[in-house]
């Protein structure tokens, strides 16, 4: 037993070691396997996440996978014949393109001679140029227009007219004429400059007679097949052959659109000999032979487009005269005769009583009374819509949070009224909307294909680049700040507001052939339309529930006295002064409760599902949740919520200069933002056109109490009323015309804007003439505001030869951009009541 037992005593030590040392080997082959496992697991998590930031990141670029709106050549001469010439080239004081990618451009510039300035060459829109001045007298947006542009001392009446004919688009003659000023001492001598340049495609060859006239252009596109554009001779006022008249061209290439004026400055020569008719000889200035500009130890960088044919045919002549540019297709074969000089003349006439009737059966102004002078106006103002409609084709500069720089999205094209030809020639979202309200009850079929370019341009979130800057000649008037456009940022659905106009138009007359096509659009419209309203809906809610939030607001808040929030389209109205996600914006609460509405109008009218949307449109509209989120019983108005302290002032920074040191080595004093007050979550309580909202898009119900505060607000002259409409901040607001930055000018801080007076009468419009204790009010008011805004729109465009961006609270005085003929149109619908 004692053998036996020892055996096992001195075996176990023995087992116990081997079982020690295969559970070591086993926890080994455990850790060694968990750390294989990991590595794999840690690899596929790389690059799935690396997948995935490349699939969120191409998304920004990727455009939506529903079939596009328009048909893929829905612009094309074959298609649009009547469409396809237009003064599509909002930019220039005058100029005609195709609506193709890359047309044959025309246009003209100009310049006096023998002035105080050496070179005062005229050619884009610039308010530099101190026109006293310019803009359409009439255009019916198809196939004629005529326009005045009042230079120093002489006048210039740009006119043309189209007529169809052959598979591109037709013929087009110009008729300028210039004048001089009565007020001209003398009669002024002027050169006119034509030119055609092709952008990448088609080429142009010049015609050459008497040495050095150019007579024609001949050339071949793709979209226009041969054409040949003819400079007849000026003719003086007895429509003989001008006497005195001197000639110049220029044949060269250019590397881009925007490249044009540059090349014809360099180009100029003061070299040339002109005989007046008083047979004193001057030298005048003229284009010569080109010679790029030469700058020392620079190398020119490398330009990878192709340079393109560029042809200009000068004249220079002493007023009064008129030449007239004929453009003819080559496949127009049966052409009765040439559109030029009494022709030319009967088809103007015609087109123009074609006109004067079609403006008094849309907006009946005759009847309702209107001067003659009025009307004059507002077919001006409407023609400045109509003539300011550009079509650009181009990619935008894009960027989301997932792209470390930024992107180019695809290339588009874009049919679309600008804001204002000099300042802001080229594509904004919520501009457009109330673009459209005006355009659409001229001409439905714009509305139409504006809307359907504007969201065929949707990528496949439901992001839609919220201002157009497309192809080099866009680009080349916009700041590098605002090129880039950012995936979360929005801008108010203003288009919501157009469809609701379309469909009803097609309600009221559903047999009116103008008005049948808009059914078909919206089926194609709809799948695009339901991923916008979602893109909205998901990405700028709120930090409580059917609460709503702007993104994109400025970041440096040390620099801003209250930083701005460009996404919202009213820029530097105040909000909460430290911009954080627990700010609840009531306009943009309004906007998607309207367009919820709107979505389920549309779906309703299709025979899609539509009770999401009512749903939706119930909870945002209803007007306890209203009053829950944003009224403000201190302010007794709606007001935005957020992070916010009113202690906030613009102060001199102090910059620390050590004794003995030079002041200019160190950095200059900047205006910087000083905070007395700690911020904390309250309302903003700052009284303007963002407490409006609720009224201005009807979310009110007409018994609600609110709406008789907001009467009274309005009404009072210490807060937001003026004999020249409803000021944009109340003047009693601590921010009421203050500057945001030592640099930004007051904006949305008191100026009058029509666009959002033009929402005040609309709505005043709707409240007076629904049942409700506030009827009355709403229709004093209404009598009142309206007035007051047509005579102040009016009478500034008669001083001053503009309708402006923006009028002075105090004055009434125009300011800001002009001309501004964008949303500060919609003066004509309210002078025609037409809400």
């Amino acid at each position: 037993m004692g053998r036996q037992r020892k055996r096992v005593v001195t075996g176990e030590p023995s087992a116990f070691h081997r079982k020690e040392k295969k559970k070591k080997v086993d926890i080994g082959k455990v850790f060694i396997n968990i750390s294989i496992g990991l590595c794999i697991f840690s690899l596929i998590w790389f690059f799935y996440a690396l997948y995935m930031r490349s699939s969120l990141a191409k998304r920004v670029v990727t455009l939506h996978p529903s079939s596009p709106v328009l048909d893929a050549n829905s612009s094309s001469a074959k298609v649009s014949p009547e469409r396809f010439w237009g003064s599509y080239r909002p930019q220039v004081y005058f100029g005609m393109k195709t609506r193709s990618p890359r047309s044959i451009v025309t246009g003209m510039m100009w310049m006096r001679q023998f002035s105080d300035l050496d070179v005062n060459l005229r050619h884009t829109c610039e308010q530099g140029d101190r026109l006293q001045g310019y803009g359409w007298l009439m255009h019916d947006g198809l196939t004629f227009g005529v326009q005045e542009i009042r230079d120093n001392d002489f006048i210039l009446t740009t006119e043309f007219v189209k007529r169809m004919g052959g598979d591109h688009g037709g013929d087009w003659t110009w008729r300028i004429t210039a004048k001089q000023h009565s007020s001209a001492p003398q009669a002024p001598v002027i050169s006119l400059m034509f030119y055609a340049a092709a952008d990448t495609q088609g080429s142009l060859e010049a015609h050459v007679e008497e040495r050095n006239r150019l007579a024609s252009i001949t050339g071949f596109s793709e979209e226009l097949g041969n054409f040949k554009i003819t400079f007849r001779k000026p003719v003086t006022g007895e429509l003989s052959s001008a006497k005195y008249a001197s000639y110049n061209y220029l044949q060269t290439v250019s590397p881009g659109l925007e490249k044009l004026t540059d090349i014809v400055k360099h180009s100029l020569n003061h070299r040339f000999v002109y005989n007046l008719p008083s047979g004193e000889k001057r030298h005048y200035i003229a284009v010569d032979t080109y010679k790029p500009p030469h700058h020392q130890n620079q190398q020119k960088p490398a330009d990878t487009r192709k340079e393109s044919d560029f042809v200009v045919h000068q004249v220079t002549i002493q007023t009064p005269f008129q030449i007239e540019v004929l453009f003819e297709s080559g496949s127009f074969h049966d052409r009765p005769n040439q559109l030029v000089g009494s022709i030319m003349t009967q088809e103007l006439e015609k087109r123009k009583a074609e006109f004067d009737a079609k403006f008094e059966r849309t907006f009946g102004l005759a009847s309702k009374g209107f001067s003659q002078a009025h009307i004059k106006f507002a077919k001006a103002a409407l023609s400045n819509m109509l003539g300011g409609m550009g079509y650009f084709y181009g990619q935008s500069v894009v960027q989301s949070v997932y792209n470390e720089y930024p992107l180019l999205y695809p290339e588009g094209a874009l049919f679309t009224a600008v804001p204002s030809r000099s300042f802001f020639p080229r594509g904004f979202l919520w501009d457009e909307g109330f673009h459209q309200l005006l355009l659409s009850k001229w001409d439905p079929q714009v509305t139409r294909e504006a809307i359907a370019h504007w969201i065929d341009l949707m990528n496949m979130e439901g992001w839609i680049p919220r201002e157009q800057i497309l192809g080099d000649e866009a680009r080349s008037k916009v700041p590098a700040e605002f090129v880039v456009q950012r995936n979360e940022n929005a801008n108010p659905p203003t288009l919501f507001l157009a469809l609701q106009e379309l469909i009803e138009q097609l309600s009221a007359n559903p047999d009116e052939a103008a008005f049948q096509p808009t059914l078909p659009f919206l089926r194609r419209l709809f799948p695009r339309l339901k991923t916008w309203f979602e893109w909205y809906n998901t990405t700028q809610t709120g930090p409580l529930p059917n609460s709503y939030r702007w993104r994109g607001r400025d970041k440096d808040t040390n620099l801003f006295l209250n930083p701005k929030t460009l996404t919202s389209g009213l820029d530097d109205y105040p909000r909460a002064s430290h911009p954080s996600a627990d700010e609840r914006h009531v306009d943009l609460h309004c906007w998607m409760a309207l367009s919820s509405g709107i979505m389920a109008s549309v779906a309703r009218l299709l025979g899609e599902p539509y009770h999401d949307y009512e749903l939706s449109y119930q909870v945002l509209s209803d007007n306890s949740l209203l009053n829950e989120l944003h009224w403000s019983e201190q302010l007794r108005a709606f007001s935005d919520f957020g992070n916010h302290t009113q202690a906030v002032s613009l102060q001199q920074e102090k910059v620390y200069v050590p004794p003995g040191q030079p002041r200019h080595q160190f950095p200059v004093a900047r205006l910087v933002r000083s905070v007395r007050r700690a911020p904390k979550l309250q309302y903003v309580n700052a009284l303007g056109y963002v407490s409006l909202f609720p009224f201005l898009l009807h979310i009110l119900q007409p018994d609600s109490p609110k709406l008789e505060h907001i009467f009274r607000d309005m009404r009072d002259s210490s807060k937001l009323w003026t004999p020249y409409g409803l000021r944009s901040l109340s003047k009693a607001d601590p921010l009421y015309l203050k500057r945001n930055t030592e640099h930004d000018a007051p904006y949305w801080r008191g100026p009058i804007w029509i666009n959002i007076n033009y929402l005040a009468v609309r709505a005043l419009h709707h409240y007076s003439n629904t049942e409700g204790p506030y009827q009355e009010k709403a229709a004093a008011l209404y009598e009142e505001l309206r007035t007051n805004i047509i005579n102040n729109v009016y009478r500034q465009y008669v001083e001053t030869g503009y309708i402006w961006e923006q009028y002075n609270d105090s004055t009434g005085r125009g300011q800001g951009s002009h001309p501004f003929t964008g949303w500060s149109a919609l003066t004509v619908l309210m002078m025609a009541e037409q809400y």
